[in-house]
């Protein structure tokens, strides 16, 4: 739960800082579901929202660290032994920001996620919920609230800074990566 509500928070604070991101979601949104509920079927048809949610989770990047994991058998890992038993913490950053699946790592760049005809691409290095037998048991589950959320938050709002205030997308710090706290205003579209 805390976890998603964080990636919801980054969501909006990246909408805010990239307004024509922001309105090309609204856009895609008004042209394929209009102001009709989301339903996790019409994710297919939402590329680009799809896309950006996508980057939000890699680019938050809100567990750097993940949670300890321990081998289960004797194990050689780039020329180094690793006994049965061993904890490892896997660092999700190294892979959600590596140049050699990212274009543009330390962007904010949606297109990531998205082919040459704009239509969604999956990424191996995509990784915000681990990897193997031991990631996240409610991915399934944070993907669709995400996109439930995100999608009717940006139906039926715009989210703008309030007049000269100026957001940074420094985070607090914890276990996840937070952000700062904000005043915002979301602003109804009609």
């Amino acid at each position: 739960m805390e976890t998603t509500s964080t990636t919801l928070r980054w969501g909006i604070l990246f909408m805010i800082t990239y307004p024509d991101i922001q309105r090309k979601v609204q856009n895609e949104i008004e042209k394929v579901i209009g102001s009709s509920a989301p339903q996790t079927g019409h994710r297919k048809n939402l590329p680009y929202t799809d896309a950006v949610i996508h980057e939000i989770q890699r680019y938050a990047n809100i567990v750097p660290t993940n949670l300890p994991h321990a081998t289960t058998q004797d194990v050689n890992f780039r020329g180094y032994f690793l006994p049965k038993g061993t904890y490892v913490i896997p660092l999700l950053t190294s892979v959600l920001f590596d140049e050699a699946h990212f274009k543009k790592p330390k962007e904010f760049y949606p297109e990531h996620f998205l082919d040459a005809s704009g239509s969604f691409l999956k990424k191996e290095a995509f990784i915000p919920f681990s990897a193997g037998k031991r990631s996240c048991a409610g991915e399934t589950l944070v993907k669709t609230e995400l996109f439930m959320f995100f999608v009717r938050l940006l139906q039926n709002f715009t989210f703008q800074a309030p007049p000269g205030t100026k957001l940074d997308l420094k985070s607090g710090v914890g276990f996840t990566r937070c952000p700062i706290i904000h005043n915002i205003c979301a602003v109804p579209r009609v």
